[in-house]
C-alpha cells in the first residue's frame, strides 16, 4: 500500500514553462543592455588601465594579502560571487578546480543537502551512506567548522563576503577533516559605523522543467555608535523540478506480481523548498576586546530523485511504459525533510601585544527522510529469486520492494582557543587548543508493505531490517606553527598538530530471527535478533536499546598520534614570490556500521609541493601556480556490501600527482579575464584485493585462483596498481570574461562562464565499473548580462546556455554488483532562464 503524493507535497504548485528554445533564450537573456539605451549618458571616465584589487585573507588564522600566503589557495570575492550568481555549493564549486562532489546512495535519499567534497584527487568513491568516514575536506563558516558525519551543510550564499579553498594537507592549523583541504566561507560582518540593507527578487525557468524563485535580503542595523551593531540576512526560495516520475509498472520474477506507481508519476517531481536566516551580533566591549555571537538556521523540504534512470522504458528493467530522458519510474515516497541551526561565538582581543581567540560552535541538525528501495528488491529478485521468501501472515508470497523511513540526528560541538604574536615580528606564533564531538543518532527502518509478523523485525511491523544506532566522534588537539624571517626575502615556517581521538558505535542492526542467520555462527558475529538470542538468551531477557530488540554490539576505537608542516618562502620582489611545503592530512578512523566487521583506522595524507605567486603589469596579471605530489597511506575505502550497508576497510596506498594553475587579467578597464586549471594524475600504487592480512594490514598479492578469509576463490586484485581513483578528473578547467561599459545614466555589463571537467571513474574496483561506467566529460556555459543604476540592478542569467546534459555523479541503491544493473546519474540541472533585481539601501 503506498501513501499518497498529495500527503508528501505541499500545496499550490507552479505551472510550467513551456521548452525554451535556445535562441530565444539568448536573446532574452541579452535584453537587458537593449532597454536602457535611451538613458541619458554619464560623466564620462578615467580610461586607464584597471588593476586588479588587493584581497586580504584569513587562510592561515591571520589577515594577509592573498599573494603573499604560500599555499595554493583560490578565493572568490563577493563580486565574483555575485556575477556569477553563486548561490550553492555546485555553483562555486565548478568554478574551483581542485573541488570535486558526490551524491549520497545506497538507498539514502539522493536529494539536496547530501554532498560529499573532495580536493585534490582525494577520493575513493565512498558512497556517504551512514556511519561512514568522517570528510576529508573541511567546511567552515567563518570560524566554525559546518560539516557533519554524512556531510556539509549546503550554505545558501548571500550577502557573503569570500570563498577560500585552500588545497592541499590543512592538518595543522584546520585538523582531522582537513585532509586534503578546507573550504572557508566567509560572512559579511556586522558594521558599527552605518546603516546599509539591500534585497533581491530572482525568478528562475528550467528548460523542460519548472518554474523556481529566490527572496533575499539583509540588514545592517548600528546599535550603539561605532561600538555595536547586528546583521540580520533572511532567504526563502523554491527549486523548480525537472526529473519525471513516470507512470509505469514492475513485475517481480518470482512472484509475478505487479507493482505500478499511479499514485505518485508526476512531473518535474524533484523540488525542494528552502527558508532561512543568519543574525550576527557585533559588540566591542573596548578597543581591545570585541565578541561576536551568530546564530544560522534553514529549513529545507525536498521531494523526487536528484538521479536519473537510463533504464527507464527498458523491459529488462521490468518496465513497461515509454521512456524519458530526464526521468525514473519510483514507486514510493521520496522527500526529505532537513531542520538544521547553528550557534555560535567569537571573542577576539589582545593580551599585550598578542591576539587572543576563542570560537565555539554548536550545531544541531535533524533529517528525516523516505526513499524507494525497490531496485534492491527487484534486482535480488531476478538475480537469486529473492521474492521467494516474503509472505504474509497467511502464508502467501507479495511484493518483496523495500522502501526506507529514516530519522538522523547529528549534533557537532566544538571550541578553539589561540594565540597569535604580532605580524609584523621577525618571528610569528600561532598556537591553540581544540576540542569537538560529534554525535549522530541512526534510525533506518526499511520496510515491505504487507510482510508477515514473523519476518518483522519484534515492535516494528513491516519492518525486514532495522538499524537503530548511536555514534559519537571525538577529537582534541593541541596545534602550533612558527615562522620565522630568515633574511628580508626568505621565511622559514614549521608547524605540527598532536591529536587524539575516540570514536565509537553502538546499537542494533539486523533482521527479525524468522531472517536472522543460523546457530552454525561464532555468537559475536551474530546480528539482529539472532545477535539478541545468541547474547542474552529467550527473548524475555533482551533489554530494548531505544526501541529496538537489544544492543547487538558496542564498540570503540582510539587512537593518537601527529602531522606536521614545513614551509621555505622565497620573496623574488615586492610582486613575486616562490614556496616550498611538506605537510600532512589524516581522517580518524572508526567503527563499522555492521558492527561484527573490524574497525578501520586512521589514514594520513602526505604533500609535496612548489608553487608560485606572481603579479606582472603594474598588477594588472596575476599568475599563480602549484605543482604536488600526494602519497595517500592506508586510505579508508567505503562500498556498499553485504544487505546494501556501507563498510570501510583500509585500502593500500595511492599517489596524487597534479598541477594547479589560476590566471587573472585586467586586459582593459573594461574587460577582464579569470581562469583556474587543474591536471591530475591520481592512482593506485599496490593492488586492492579487499581483504586485510593477519597482521591487520591490507592484502597486496592476490593473484587469480587465491582464496581470501572467506573462503571465495577470487579472480585476482578487486581493482590493480596503477587504477585511476575516482571522482576526480585529470583535468578540470574554469574560465570567465566579464566586459562592463557606460549605458545610459548607468553601468551595463556582459559575462560568459565556461567550465569543463574530463572523463572521471564512478568506482574504484574493476568489477563495479564494468557496471557503472565512466562519468563522461562535459562542458557548461554561463551567460549573463545586466544594467546598475544608483542603488538598483537588473541581471539577465542563462546558466548551462547549450542544455548540456553533463554527469556529475552516479550511483546505485544498493551494492553495485547487484543494483548495478540500474545505476542513477545525477546531471547538472538544464538550461536555465533566470532575472534577477535587487536594490541597495
Amino acid at each position: 500500500m503506498h501513501a499518497s503524493k498529495h500527503g508528501q507535497r505541499q500545496v499550490g504548485r507552479y505551472r510550467q514553462f513551456r521548452k525554451i528554445p535556445l535562441a530565444a533564450a539568448v536573446a532574452l537573456a541579452f535584453a537587458a543592455p537593449a532597454w536602457a539605451q535611451q538613458a541619458a549618458p554619464p560623466a564620462q571616465k578615467d580610461k586607464e588601465a584597471r588593476t586588479l584589487d588587493t584581497v586580504t585573507v584569513t587562510a592561515q588564522k591571520r589577515e594577509e594579502n592573498l599573494q603573499e600566503v604560500p599555499i595554493s589557495l583560490q578565493v572568490l570575492g563577493n563580486a565574483q560571487l555575485e556575477q556569477q550568481n553563486v548561490s550553492s555549493f555546485s555553483d562555486y564549486a565548478k568554478m574551483i578546480p581542485s573541488l570535486s562532489y558526490g551524491t549520497a546512495g545506497g538507498g539514502v535519499f539522493s536529494g539536496p543537502g547530501f554532498v560529499q567534497v573532495y580536493m585534490r584527487g582525494v577520493a575513493s568513491g565512498g558512497d556517504g551512506n551512514h556511519s561512514g568516514s568522517q570528510p576529508s575536506v573541511g567546511m567552515y563558516l567563518d570560524e566554525q567548522p559546518i560539516t557533519t558525519i554524512q556531510g556539509a551543510l549546503d550554505i545558501h550564499m548571500y550577502d557573503i563576503d569570500r570563498v577560500e579553498a585552500l588545497a592541499g594537507p590543512q592538518g595543522t592549523l584546520y585538523g582531522a577533516s582537513s585532509q586534503s583541504g578546507t573550504v572557508r566561507i566567509i560572512t559579511r560582518k556586522p558594521d558599527p559605523t552605518g546603516f546599509s540593507a539591500g534585497a533581491a527578487v530572482e525568478v528562475n525557468a528550467i528548460d523542460g522543467g519548472g518554474i523556481g524563485h529566490v527572496l533575499e535580503g539583509f540588514v545592517n542595523l548600528p546599535i550603539k555608535e561605532n561600538t555595536a551593531a547586528v546583521r540580520l540576512v533572511g532567504w526563502q526560495k523554491h527549486d523548480a523540478g525537472y526529473v519525471d516520475n513516470l507512470l509505469g509498472t514492475r513485475t517481480y520474477p518470482t512472484s509475478g506480481i505487479v507493482d505500478d506507481n499511479a499514485d505518485l508519476a508526476e512531473k518535474n517531481y524533484n523540488t525542494a523548498d528552502t527558508a532561512g536566516m543568519r543574525a550576527a551580533l557585533r559588540f566591542d566591549i573596548n578597543d581591545r576586546w570585541t565578541i561576536t555571537p551568530q546564530v544560522i538556521a534553514q529549513k529545507q523540504k525536498a521531494y523526487g530523485s536528484a538521479g536519473i534512470d537510463p533504464l527507464v522504458g527498458s523491459a529488462a528493467a521490468g518496465y513497461d511504459a515509454s521512456s524519458g530522458e530526464m526521468a525514473v519510474k519510483h514507486f514510493y515516497p521520496e522527500f526529505s525533510d532537513d531542520r538544521w541551526y547553528q550557534a555560535a561565538m567569537t571573542v577576539e582581543g589582545k593580551v599585550g601585544n598578542f591576539d587572543l581567540t576563542y570560537v565555539f560552535s554548536h550545531l544541531k541538525r535533524d533529517v528525516d527522510s523516505a526513499s524507494d528501495y525497490s531496485d534492491y528488491g527487484y534486482w535480488y529478485d531476478a538475480l537469486a529469486g529473492y521474492g521467494a521468501y516474503f509472505y504474509d501472515n497467511n502464508g502467501d508470497l507479495i511484493n518483496p520492494a523495500q522502501h526506507i523511513e529514516a530519522k538522523d540526528g547529528y549534533t557537532r560541538t566544538s571550541h578553539e582557543l589561540r594565540i597569535a604574536s604580532p605580524q609584523d615580528n621577525r618571528v610569528r606564533v600561532v598556537a591553540g587548543l581544540f576540542w569537538q564531538e560529534q554525535t549522530h543518532d541512526i534510525q533506518q527502518r526499511y520496510r515491505v508493505d504487507g510482510l508477515a509478523d514473523v519476518l518483522s523485525v519484534s515492535g516494528w511491523p513491516e519492518t525486514i531490517w532495522l538499524t537503530q544506532q548511536d555514534r559519537r566522534d571525538r577529537d582534541q588537539a593541541v596545534f602550533g606553527q612558527v615562522s620565522f624571517d630568515a633574511t628580508d626575502k626568505l621565511e622559514l615556517t614549521a608547524g605540527g598538530r598532536w591529536f587524539r581521538s575516540e570514536n565509537g558505535l553502538k546499537g542494533y542492526f539486523g533482521f527479525a530471527n524468522g531472517y536472522s542467520s543460523g546457530s552454525s555462527l561464532d555468537p559475536v558475529d551474530r546480528y539482529g535478533e539472532a545477535g539478541c538470542l545468541a547474547q542474552y538468551g529467550a527473548p524475555s531477557n533482551w533489554v530494548p536499546y531505544d526501541g529496538a530488540p537489544c544492543k547487538v554490539f558496542d564498540k570503540g576505537i582510539k587512537e593518537n598520534d601527529a602531522t606536521y608542516r614545513l614551509n621555505a618562502t622565497w620573496k623574488i620582489d615586492d610582486k613575486k614570490l616562490v614556496y616550498a611545503t611538506w605537510s600532512q592530512g589524516y581522517r580518524p578512523g572508526g567503527i563499522n556500521r555492521r558492527g561484527t566487521l573490524p574497525p578501520y583506522v586512521s589514514d594520513f595524507l602526505t604533500n609535496y609541493e612548489a608553487g608560485w605567486k606572481t603579479s606582472w603589469a603594474g598588477g594588472t596579471l596575476i599568475f599563480n601556480g602549484a605543482v604536488f605530489r600526494e602519497n595517500w597511506k592506508d586510505f579508508q575505502f567505503s562500498y556498499l556490501g553485504q544487505n546494501g550497508l556501507t563498510e570501510i576497510r583500509n585500502a593500500n596506498q595511492a599517489r596524487i600527482d597534479g598541477m594547479e594553475l589560476d590566471l587573472s587579467w585586467a586586459a582593459t578597464y573594461n574587460l577582464q579575464f579569470t581562469g583556474s586549471f587543474a591536471w591530475y594524475d591520481a592512482k593506485l600504487t599496490e593492488n586492492f584485493c579487499g581483504w586485510l592480512r593477519p597482521d591487520g594490514k591490507p592484502e597486496t598479492v592476490c593473484p587469480a585462483g587465491t582464496v581470501n578469509p572467506n573462503g571465495d576463490v577470487v579472480d585476482g586484485p578487486q581493482a590493480a596498481a596503477g587504477t585511476a581513483l575516482p571522482v576526480t578528473p585529470r583535468f578540470k578547467g574554469a574560465l570567465n570574461a566579464r566586459y562592463t561599459f557606460e549605458l545610459g545614466s548607468g553601468e551595463a555589463y556582459w559575462q560568459a562562464s565556461l567550465s569543463h571537467a574530463s572523463k572521471r571513474r564512478v568506482d574504484m574496483r574493476s568489477a563495479e565499473t564494468a557496471l557503472l561506467g565512466y562519468l563522461d566529460g562535459y562542458t557548461l556555459v554561463d551567460l549573463s548580462a545586466g544594467w546598475r543604476k544608483d542603488s538598483w540592478s537588473v541581471d539577465v542569467f542563462l546558466k548551462n546556455a547549450f542544455d548540456e546534459r553533463a554527469q556529475m555523479t552516479r550511483f546505485a541503491q544498493c551494492a553495485a554488483l547487484t543494483c548495478g544493473n540500474e545505476p542513477y546519474t545525477v546531471i547538472a540541472q538544464p538550461r536555465t532562464l533566470g532575472i534577477r533585481v535587487s536594490k541597495d539601501f
